[in-house]
């Protein structure tokens, strides 16, 4: 079981205690952490709360984090774009706003219950929850993701993974003109101390690089390349607003004020790996969404 604990910030007082804790992860919903408070699984300094207690600041939450149960995903048939497919992986171009895997709380309409209408056999190594899901992009963020069909397939793309010789380049739309055409950005990343749901630069987190260049620049903003030399979590959306460049979009990095589009302008274009079994490398791209492309024309405009 996972502890967790997080002190009530002033923007935080005299919220429910349930809202409060599924802020702190988007994968974790309402309803089960209602569950969780119900169970006792969660303290307000050292002592169990109703769902609809208020917070104070400086409140101490306690979280245990039980171990997820053993679910069956509801396989669903959905007009899925798989790029490539054979009998040991699979590449698919996740659209905007799609959850990669079932949570307890939400447990449909995400990637992998498409994945499992679609094709019966997938990697176990994430048990029941994240079936041959390798690697993850954010909900808000579109793309091609590589699938293990089989356990073989999914420890050679994590292996691949951690060695970082997968490519995996992204299209983004940045506030700001970056005025050099390239850059690295070498900054360690882990949970940030004040708010549990984000990322940040953290002196002891983990190694993350993030590598960019430019591909045209507006009069506000600037449309960039973003090749992951790892992969941590929001790594590129909390290395652009480190060197001061937000994503255009950003709800959760980004200014306010910005471009209409739903969710950060950040697209998973360029998806290269070596195939488990053949050994063989492929490598496979996926142009831009409509709304992103639409974006980039006013802004030529």
């Amino acid at each position: 079981m996972e502890k967790m604990e997080h002190t009530i910030l002033e923007d935080q007082k005299g919220d429910r205690i349930d809202k409060v804790i599924s802020g702190l992860d988007e994968e974790w919903s309402r309803t089960q952490v209602q569950q969780w408070i119900k169970d006792a699984n969660v303290l307000v300094n050292g002592q169990p709360v109703k769902t609809n207690y208020k917070c104070s600041l400086n409140d101490v939450i306690e979280i245990t984090i039980p171990e997820p149960e053993e679910l069956d995903v509801i396989p669903e048939e959905m007009d899925l774009e798989i790029y490539y497919e054979d009998k040991d992986v699979l590449v698919v171009n996740k659209p905007r706003g799609m959850v990669v895997h079932p949570a307890p709380g939400h447990m449909t309409g995400t990637l992998v219950n498409g994945l499992m209408a679609h094709c019966k056999d997938l990697s176990g190594i994430n048990g029941v929850l994240r079936p041959g899901i390798v690697h993850r992009i954010d909900k808000d963020t579109s793309g091609l993701l590589m699938v293990a069909k089989n356990d073989m397939a999914h420890e050679s793309l994590v292996n691949q993974l951690v060695e970082k010789t997968v490519t995996r380049k992204y299209k983004a739309i940045v506030h700001g003109v970056i005025p050099h055409d390239f850059g690295t950005i070498d900054a360690p990343l882990a949970r940030d101390t004040k708010d549990r749901q984000s990322m940040a630069v953290v002196d002891n987190g983990k190694h993350a690089v993030t590598h960019f260049h430019v591909l045209e620049r507006f009069k506000d903003f600037t449309f960039v390349e973003c090749q992951l030399e790892t992969g941590r979590t929001h790594q590129i959306r909390v290395h652009m607003k480190y060197i001061g460049y937000p994503l255009a979009g950003d709800p959760k990095y980004g200014p306010r004020k910005t471009l209409d589009i739903e969710g950060q302008a950040l697209h998973a274009g360029i998806l290269g790996f070596t195939h488990p079994r053949t050994k063989e490398y492929l490598e496979f791209e996926a142009p831009l969404p409509k709304d992103f492309e639409q974006l980039l024309e006013q802004l030529r405009k």
